[in-house]
């Protein structure tokens, strides 16, 4: 349990933790920046739709690859190295991109500038988290105000740089993170390397979790459609570039909205695998209709608007099931061999969506997709038991003791003073303590954080549980996991005070306090 409650103002931030979120804008632009030129570079440099769409399959497909060792990098070399190696990437790659006179440049080159972004979006929210002043919920803001504004803008900057060229749009990519980049070097302070190195094989050996597979291929099959509407979508448009631009600037205001507001608050009434199913199944019939009406311009514009916000939807539901499905495994990791999965489906896609339409037929790449989406319900519905236990509490094994005091801490430098509150109440009724912490992680959109290492989340609960033995208590200890919903956090407590069969329940005041005070089944003491 890591978020500190705090009256700090979330735009009285570090100069450091804007260079950061300015390149998060930029960097979220590229993802619909190049959908209102698609058209313009085919005609240009005489490409054919499977020719053009290249440019997402080696941007996506490299991705994959790189995310496998995203982990290995930043645990060698640190936060803003990492940071600032992905931002030169894209600056130089855009910029090479700008300059090609061949389809089969712009392709490699996207290739690069893929590269790039897998390095820093591997890094940037962890690189603003630990920036921010004012705790972790004004920093987790700032990354939804980048994250929205980024997605939103790029298809506006692709229309009005590409009305003037096609090359344009790249350029202006290459200037702005370049921007960032003078910035981040500037502003950023050098963080602390992690102190366990990852491996490479880590992220192949974390998808023998059943669990971590289902989740894995539901999102190759899903992204598989996802990007055939992003990338596809344009042609049978038949818009110009303003228009597109303007088109997917809706897109990406759904996507951002959908993604930050929505889903988490859905996910909470429904649970996780009704709402996918759901979601999945809608997003396969929306295609289904746009292969159907591929001639009706407004209803391709009004299916990617709603196609937006269901993919907006499925990427925040999935990370989510994703960061809870295995606990044992380091998030980072788990996150690393998802992203390779879920890639791959994104590659593959735009290029046969080209493909299958050179013969004249602009339906049938979304007749192909609706299909493949439909078949991401398999692995849910194949897998339900291994991701069972995604939406709550495992069932708990009988209480080891009765009457406990329940003690809940988190990273505050308060926690030992309430831990000594908490051996004072348990020698008075001559009761055992049992301590939980939360280990939370946050997830913004398909991006997602660990506040801390399992490691460290360890330590801290063993610190405290020392804290009381050494007062003379009988204690032991349990750590929760939570993707950093504070309902859930207070729901994990709750559950386990149940378990212990607890009398009171002793904690700091913080983000959860009001929601472990009104449900809690018994006494609860803010120390404060």
């Amino acid at each position: 349990m890591n978020h500190e409650k705090t009256n700090t103002n979330i735009l009285h931030q570090p100069r450091s933790v804007y260079a950061v979120a300015f390149a998060c804008v930029v960097a979220f632009m590229g993802i619909g920046l190049v959908d209102p030129i698609l058209p313009s570079i085919a005609t240009n440099l005489h490409a054919s739709h499977s020719q053009v769409e290249l440019l997402f399959t080696s941007y996506f497909a490299v991705m994959a690859i790189a995310m496998l060792g995203t982990g290995w990098i930043s645990s060698r070399i640190g936060t803003k190295k990492t940071l600032l190696v992905g931002l030169a990437l894209v600056v130089v790659f855009a910029s090479l991109a700008g300059t090609s006179n061949t389809v089969a440049q712009l392709v490699g080159f996207r290739g690069g500038w893929g590269l790039g972004n897998s390095l820093f979006a591997a890094t940037a929210l962890s690189a603003i988290v630990g920036a921010a002043s004012g705790g972790v919920a004004s920093a987790i803001i700032l990354y939804e105000a980048a994250l929205g504004l980024g997605l939103a803008s790029g298809p506006l900057l692709g229309g009005e740089l590409g009305a003037l060229s096609w090359r344009a749009p790249f350029f202006g990519t290459a200037a702005l993170m370049a921007i960032g980049f003078i910035a981040i070097v500037t502003l950023l302070k050098d963080s602390p390397k992690p102190q366990r190195k990852t491996s490479l094989a880590e992220p192949f050996k974390a998808l023998r979790h059943p669990g971590l597979r289902t989740v894995a291929f539901t999102a190759l099959f899903y992204n598989f459609g996802f990007f055939t509407l992003l990338a596809f979508a344009p042609f049978p448009l038949a818009l110009g570039v303003h228009q597109l631009g303007y088109v997917f600037f809706g897109w990406g205001a759904m996507l951002a909205v959908f993604s930050v507001v929505v889903a988490p608050r859905l996910r909470a009434r429904t649970g996780t695998v009704p709402l996918l199913g759901g979601a999945l199944l809608t997003f396969a019939a929306l295609l289904l209709v746009m292969g159907i009406a591929v001639g009706s311009q407004a209803v391709l514009i009004a299916a990617v608007l709603v196609g937006g916000a269901l993919i907006g939807l499925v990427n925040t539901v999935l990370t989510e099931a994703l960061m809870n499905v295995a606990p044992d495994i380091d998030r980072p990791v788990a996150s690393a061999a998802y992203s390779f999965v879920r890639f791959g489906g994104g590659a593959v896609a735009p290029w046969l969506a080209g493909k299958l339409s050179e013969n004249g037929n602009d339906a049938l790449p979304f007749y192909v997709a609706a299909g493949v989406v439909a078949l991401s319900v398999a692995p849910l519905v194949l897998g339900r038991r291994a991701i069972a236990h995604v939406d709550g509490v495992e069932e708990a094994p009988a209480p080891v003791m009765t009457s406990a005091v329940l003690l809940a801490i988190d990273a505050s430098p308060d926690a030992e003073r309430i831990t000594a509150e908490a051996a004072r109440i348990a020698l008075l009724r001559n009761r055992p303590v049992h301590v939980v912490h939360v280990q939370e992680t946050d997830v913004v959109g398909d991006a997602a954080i660990a506040l801390e290492t399992g490691a460290d989340a360890r330590a801290l609960l063993q610190a405290r549980v020392d804290q009381l033995r050494k007062a003379g208590v009988t204690a032991d200890g349990e750590l929760l996991q939570s993707t950093g919903r504070h309902g859930d956090v207070a729901t994990q407590i709750s559950a386990s005070a149940t378990a212990a069969g607890a009398s009171v329940i002793v904690l700091g005041r913080g983000d959860a306090t009001e929601l472990v005070t009104r449900d809690a089944p018994a006494n609860v003491l803010v120390v404060a």
